[in-house]
């Protein structure tokens, strides 16, 4: 019995025999995957056998939640954005990003941030839950631009609980973020940069407010109630199917309160600033990334539109020959040629102010300045493009008393209607008046300056 057993023991030399059978073809097999299958082939099928087997044996979940979303930025990720930076105590890691943008006041208490791997828990009716920020190259960039960095969410929870995710913590995060950003206490003023195709933003600290802001009474309250009206008219926009953004055509000759219009509303509505300089973009391509890269809840400022060049020649195409060469050597070109005229169309802007590409943002609103507004196109000014037109004119008796007011802190003195009666005659405008107010805050030389400022001007 014990020799009929022993014979089907293998020997030593066999069991050695077959190791090194094995040895040899494993090796062989690395072989041919390393030297026959190409390198992205050979990672993929490694990434689905690993996939394969996570998947099977990993009790949790991931959701994967990226920067953008197609053309446009992911709001999920925005939201996770503003909402995670609630939760820092929580961080595993131990790293916190720290920065101060506060140009201001350097002293300013500092903001802190989520740097890439590190992780912060959450918790969501009982459920732990897990964040990671990620980032890496774009492999996909052209290798001629500067590579761009692609930044993405984990969040991770158990199977178990992964619809439960899908269908209310998605939607928690985002109604958090909203009530966030409405009691912020900073705004930010974004400027697009080119090189890195991307908004880059500073902290907006004018001071101007509705209260400050040297402006017609009447005008100024008629634009707060606009306002007010379109700040809780979500409803209204989505019953009679229109988007939810609103334009303010502001025009009028230079120092006349334009940009502190445009402050006054910002502070007013709590709106970020986004500060388009249109002459910049180089066709109406570039023009729809830029403005798809904007966000909720914000303000687009493009000023000086009659200098901007937004022709509707553009759009011909039965244009001199000459503007057709100019497009033909523009297009060849990869960098901006500044003889050549910028080629962002007239429709290519309009269709953004109230075209389809309208509604990729809400609760938006868009504001133009201009010096001259009879310079502007007549699309431009057709019923339905811009709400609202405000004349920012010169200074009136009304404006003067409110300068006078906050400048010098007398709300009567014997030459303040003297100079209201002077402003109906002379044209001044407040940046003049201003300017002559800030001589002296002893309001008797003030107040003879500016006298003396006008007799000179009629």
């Amino acid at each position: 019995m014990a020799s009929r057993f022993s014979t089907k023991i293998p020997s030593l030399s066999a069991i050695f025999s077959i190791y090194t059978s094995l040895s040899a073809f494993t090796m062989l097999f690395k072989t041919i995957l390393r030297e026959i299958i190409p390198t992205k082939i050979r990672d993929f099928i490694v990434s689905k056998f690993k996939d394969y087997f996570s998947s099977y044996f990993n009790p949790n979940f991931t959701f994967i939640i990226e920067e953008k979303s197609d053309l446009v930025p992911n709001q999920i990720f925005r939201a996770a954005q503003v909402y995670l930076p609630t939760l820092l105590t929580r961080i595993s890691t131990g790293s916190l990003l720290v920065s101060s943008r506060n140009l201001n006041n350097p002293i300013a208490k500092p903001k802190f941030g989520i740097p890439v791997k590190a992780k912060i828990t959450d918790e969501f009716e009982g459920i732990p839950l897990e964040w990671t920020l990620h980032s890496e190259k774009d492999t996909d960039t052209n290798p001629f631009q500067k590579s761009k960095q692609i930044r993405y969410f984990h969040l991770t929870c158990k199977k178990d609980f992964r619809d439960k995710i899908m269908s209310d913590y998605f939607s928690y995060i985002a109604k958090s973020s909203v009530k966030i950003l409405a009691h912020r206490d900073n705004l930010k003023i974004y400027t697009y940069n080119s090189n890195r195709h991307e908004w880059q933003s500073a902290i907006f600290q004018h001071h101007t407010t509705f209260e400050t802001l040297a402006m017609e009474p009447e005008l100024k309250n008629t634009l707060i109630r606009d306002l007010d009206a379109f700040s809780s008219g979500k409803d209204f926009f989505k019953t009679v199917g229109r988007a939810w953004k609103r334009g303010y055509l502001l025009y009028g000759p230079p120092g006349t309160g334009k940009s502190s219009l445009v402050a006054a509303i910002a502070n007013y509505m709590n709106f970020n600033v986004y500060d388009l300089q249109i002459q910049s973009v180089e066709d109406d391509e570039m023009l729809r990334q830029i403005l798809t890269m904007t966000q909720n809840r914000s303000i687009l400022l493009v000023e000086d539109l009659d200098c901007a060049g937004a022709d509707a020649r553009n759009e011909d195409k039965e244009d001199n020959e000459n503007i057709q060469d100019m497009n033909k050597k523009k297009k060849k070109k990869k960098k901006k040629d500044p003889q050549v005229p910028w080629s962002v169309t007239l429709s290519g802007l309009l269709n953004f102010v109230d075209g389809l590409w309208s509604s990729c943002v809400e609760e938006r609103i868009i504001i133009f300045t201009t010096n001259h507004k009879e310079k502007l196109d007549p699309a431009l000014l057709r019923p339905g493009r811009m709400d609202v037109h405000i004349l920012m004119d010169y200074c009136t008796p009304a404006v003067f008393k409110k300068l006078a007011a906050l400048y010098l802190n007398i709300e009567e003195h014997f030459l303040v209607e003297r100079i209201g009666n002077m402003l109906l005659e002379v044209k001044a405008t407040p940046a003049e008046i201003t300017e002559q107010l800030m001589v002296s805050k002893n309001p008797e030389v003030a107040l003879k300056g500016i006298v003396e400022f006008l007799i000179s001007k009629n």
